[in-house]
């Protein structure tokens, strides 16, 4: 069966990973992050399409342009997010608060909303929301973040009860992997001790291809 997939908040780490692998592969795939520029290097408008996605509007019209191209897709990873600078939780700005949940909750919220329905419509399809290990557990100097992932959890459950038989929602960790929001967390130097994205990606990909709505509602965890 011919897969046509998307990943948000994909110029860097793990979603830049993810959209190589699969296009190494073949399929048929668009992306998004806030970085036009970045999108402009992966490939044209509108697969590939500089999108905030805590902006329900233009996630909206992204989805409608993609449609209009004939791109449908069955395979949805929401992968765009953010981390808070670590500190206490009284130390971290509003300002900062609201980026991480805009980001990390209504991006996901915004991303389902818009391909959800085509998903429904076509009658199969996967929507996998990037969560954490910080989503199923706590840690001080990341209360924002932790927050956020908790609320991914929580949407995710609720949205995969919602979902017709023959699809499939989910919330992914991806385990530890070398990333920038690692790095903000941990340091660069114990963030370099990570897997690097592009290795994680390969097995990934199996994996993420490998669901179906026998998955449907599972907190998941893949971990090379």
């Amino acid at each position: 069966m011919s897969r046509s997939v998307i990943v948000t908040g994909c110029s860097r780490g793990i979603g830049a990973a993810l959209v190589t692998e699969f296009n190494q592969r073949g399929y048929d795939v668009g992306g998004c992050s806030r970085s036009e520029e970045s999108m402009s290097q992966l490939g044209t408008d509108p697969r590939f399409r500089g999108v905030d996605v805590s902006d329900d509007g233009q996630v909206a019209r992204w989805s409608r342009d993609l449609l209009a191209v004939g791109m449908n897709p069955d395979l949805i990873i929401a992968n765009a997010g953010v981390i808070n600078e670590p500190g206490a939780f009284w130390e971290v700005g509003a300002a900062e608060f609201d980026a991480v949940i805009d980001v990390n909750v209504k991006g996901v919220a915004n991303t389902a909303r818009a391909f959800l329905p085509g998903m429904i419509e076509q009658g199969r399809g996967t929507f996998v929301a990037l969560s954490s290990g910080w989503g199923r557990s706590t840690s001080a100097g990341v209360a924002p973040y932790c927050a956020s992932k908790y609320a991914v959890e929580g949407l995710i459950g609720a949205i995969s009860q919602d979902l017709p038989a023959g699809l499939c929602a989910v919330s992914l960790s991806p385990g530890v992997v070398d990333t920038r929001m690692l790095a903000v967390a941990f340091g660069a130097s114990e963030a370099s001790q990570a897997i690097d994205p592009d290795l994680w990606a390969k097995p990934a990909v199996d994996f993420l291809l490998s669901l179906s709505s026998a998955d449907n509602g599972q907190s998941l965890t893949f971990s090379r």
